[in-house]
């Protein structure tokens, strides 16, 4: 399948157009970011690894019955995926405390919650993503009560799946953010990705992190640590 003209860039891929318009080639960067874009860096290898890790839970994820917009990987960094429109609604599901939950409610890190929680932010950088509820996504008009409900299912089912995958990995599912998309016919679909950028993931044994919180904190061996859920992904596949 062939590029066409770009017409998107973010801060970890670029989109462009291809001969069929339901379908779009996405290519994955290496360049990082954190807090909303105030901080800058390069992850080497982390558009490879980041690429192949969503196509492949993602194929895993359609056969556990949760349609995403995944269809066949070109190349190490590239993908063919449909084209979608962004729901504007991040969505964010939490099993343990950590990161922005921790700091927000002044709570220590690793407190395991009897159930999962979900936050839904409102995708949109210059307000730096609010954190916002229902009423709020339906008074903006971001989704339809039908649509949060779909997201909302979705979610949680991502959710279970990915707990139990990466359990048998040897990790921690700590914390992860989804976005969800809009076919042509209105369907509901996972997009986006998931990879050690939108998922916090701890060794089970040492809780040492394994995902984007090594390049947020300055600790080093950001590289190493996403080369090693990859690796431990890929003996588990």
């Amino acid at each position: 399948m062939q590029k066409l003209e770009q017409l998107y860039e973010g801060k970890a891929k670029k989109v462009y157009a291809t001969g069929d318009p339901n379908l779009v080639i996405v290519d994955y960067k290496d360049d990082a970011t954190a807090f909303n874009g105030a901080k800058k860096g390069t992850i080497a290898g982390k558009g490879v690894i980041n690429n192949q890790m969503s196509n492949r839970l993602m194929a895993k994820l359609e056969k556990a019955g949760i349609p995403t917009h995944f269809v066949q990987e070109l190349s190490e960094r590239e993908t063919v995926v449909k084209k979608v429109s962004i729901v504007p609604l991040e969505v964010i599901i939490r099993n343990i405390s950590a990161g922005s939950f921790a700091k927000r409610y002044g709570v220590e890190e690793g407190i395991v919650f009897d159930a999962p929680t979900i936050e839904f932010s409102y995708k949109c950088d210059e307000l730096g993503d609010p954190l916002l509820n229902t009423y709020h996504a339906l008074a903006l008009k971001l989704a339809t009560p039908e649509e949060i409900e779909t997201i909302k299912k979705y979610a949680f089912a991502v959710n279970n799946f990915l707990k139990d995958f990466w359990s048998s990995c040897g990790v921690t599912l700590v914390d992860f953010k989804l976005e969800f998309g809009r076919l042509a016919d209105g369907t509901i679909v996972l997009a986006d990705e998931i990879s050690p950028d939108t998922c916090r993931l701890w060794d089970s044994k040492t809780r040492e992190k394994l995902d984007k919180d090594r390049f947020r904190r300055d600790l080093g061996g950001v590289e190493d640590a996403y080369a090693e859920v990859m690796r431990r992904m890929t003996e588990a596949l």
